[in-house]
Order: structure tokens, then C-alpha cells, then sequence
């Protein structure tokens, strides 16, 4: 892991591969934890540079205040074309998940010349909050035990991953894995200041961004090679959203994990690499 000055600020990132290889960029959400270790390694063993990485106020990267960011989803945007220029100048795959899939989309739109490719993970075509009417919101149940459930305390690690664990439970992803995932995002996080360690643990400085103006109307300008992924059984995202970003980017394909939830598990890191490899 490194850091890389990108946009005026810097960014935490992980390389997979050969760095003479077709980039891979891989937007976290937030943290470039959120991608996981297995669908990395096969990207890369399939002849791909991957490269991972924080969002700002997350991992390694610039950190001032997640609970006023001084920056909107655009300048987010522009942190993903300028970290590809950084690694190599090359026109890369962006790939966003969840949070950063609605950087990814914005940043295809606003860059469209810095990428060759385009893959969207358990996101939607709208900012956080109500979505649009024909858009399927979250489970309301899910929801409800999810938001139920006690915070931890943000300075005990273990407290945190059991935190995680309990969440994903709740949500239909592995608990096992997502205990293992929220140790190693509390080990990476700068500080143990309450506000930094949620921000990294729950993406929370994204439902305090300035995500205007729109975006979903702009989707068919975007051209590039797109593949939409998604949980079928995501019930914090539910599919429909990723079925309409399929119907409105042309030519994209739809990849539904019948499977999965939220989280990619690693059953389907095989399956999601040769996607993307057939997608650009």
C-alpha cells in the first residue's frame, strides 16, 4: 500500500499486478476495502494492473473533517481521473462499488476521455436520500433492524468488527468476512477520533456531500463499454436500481449475483473478473 498526490490531494491505494499492464481502477466505498482481496488477485492474474483506493476522508487518504467535507461528489469525480492520469496517462477501466459507483458514474461523464471502460457494484443512478419514484428504495424492515441497532464504540476495535459483523448479518452478507473486513479498515484508519472511524466503518461523510446537479438523466451520453453488477438479494440497494443504470447506459450489461447481497463474497470474484476482462 501507498499513497498517491492526485487533484491536490492524496490518495491511499493498493497495486495488484503488472504495472505495465491495462489499469483497473477501483473506486472504494469508501474505503478500497470494499473491494475484495479474491476478485483483485483474479483481475490481476487475468492480465490487469489493479489499483484500489480510499476515498477521500477514508483509509489513507486526506483526511480534514467527515462531518463537513469540503468537497462535493464532482470533486470526488475528478480525484478518479486525475489518480489515472498519475498512474500512467492510459485511458483505464474505472469500476465503482456502492458509494463509489455514484463517483464512477459522474467521473465517466465529466472525464469520459481519461477512460477506456465502465463497471458499476450495488449502486444507483441517484444521490443519497429519497430516490426518484420509479426507483425501488431500501427495505424499510431491513432498514429498521439495521438503524436499530446500538452503535459501538468507535475506539475499540473489536467492538467495531463485532458491530460489522451484526450488520452484516442483518443485510445477507457473511458476518465472517465482514468482522474480518472492519478489522482491517479500523487497523488502517488514521486516529481513533469517533467521527474519522464511522466515517471509514459506514461511508457517513457521503450523506453530507453536495451530490448536485443530477446525474441519471445524463446516463446515455455515457459510450464507454459498461457492466452493470448486482446482489439480487441487496436490500439495501435493491436490484431494480441496477436495472434501470442497465437500461439507461447504452449497450451496458447486467450482471444480477443471484446469490449475493451487498457485499461481493468471493464465490463470485471468478465470474465478475472475466465480466469486466470482456468488458475492457
Amino acid at each position: 500500500m501507498t499513497t498517491v498526490d492526485a487533484n491536490e490531494v492524496t490518495l491511499g491505494v493498493e497495486s495488484f499486478g503488472d504495472d505495465d499492464a491495462p489499469l483497473v481502477l477501483l473506486a472504494g466505498g469508501t474505503t478500497l476495502l470494499s473491494w475484495p482481496d479474491a476478485l483483485c488477485e483474479r483481475l490481476a492474474a487475468g492480465g490487469r494492473r489493479v489499483v484500489r483506493y480510499d476515498l477521500r476522508d477514508s483509509g489513507a487518504s486526506t483526511t480534514l473533517d467527515p462531518e463537513a467535507p469540503a468537497y462535493n461528489l464532482r470533486d470526488l469525480a475528478a480525484d478518479a481521473a486525475a489518480l489515472a492520469g498519475a498512474l500512467g496517462g492510459r485511458p483505464a477501466h474505472l469500476a465503482g462499488i456502492g458509494v463509489g459507483g455514484m463517483v464512477a458514474q459522474v467521473a465517466a461523464l465529466d472525464h469520459p476521455d481519461v477512460f477506456s471502460a465502465l463497471t458499476l457494484v450495488g449502486t444507483r443512478a441517484v444521490a443519497p436520500g429519497p430516490p426518484d419514484d420509479d426507483l425501488p428504495d431500501h427495505d424499510q424492515a431491513t432498514m429498521s433492524r439495521l438503524f436499530g441497532h446500538a452503535m459501538p464504540d468507535w475506539s475499540d476495535r473489536e467492538a467495531v468488527a463485532d458491530f460489522a459483523a451484526a450488520g452484516a448479518e442483518i443485510l445477507g452478507d457473511d458476518p465472517v468476512a465482514a468482522r474480518a473486513v472492519a478489522a482491517r479498515v479500523w487497523d488502517r484508519t488514521t486516529g481513533t477520533a469517533p467521527a474519522v472511524q464511522m466515517a471509514n466503518q459506514l461511508g457517513m461523510v457521503f450523506s453530507r456531500l453536495d451530490c448536485t446537479p443530477r446525474w441519471r438523466e445524463r446516463l446515455p451520453e455515457i459510450k464507454l463499454p459498461t457492466l452493470v453488477v448486482h446482489g439480487r438479494r441487496d436490500p439495501f440497494f435493491p436490484v431494480g436500481n441496477a436495472e434501470a443504470i442497465a437500461r439507461e447506459i447504452p449497450g451496458a450489461r447486467l450482471l444480477v449475483l443471484e446469490k449475493a447481497a451487498t457485499a461481493i463474497p468471493d464465490a463470485a470474484a471468478g465470474e465478475i473478473a472475466e465480466a469486466m476482462r470482456a468488458t475492457g
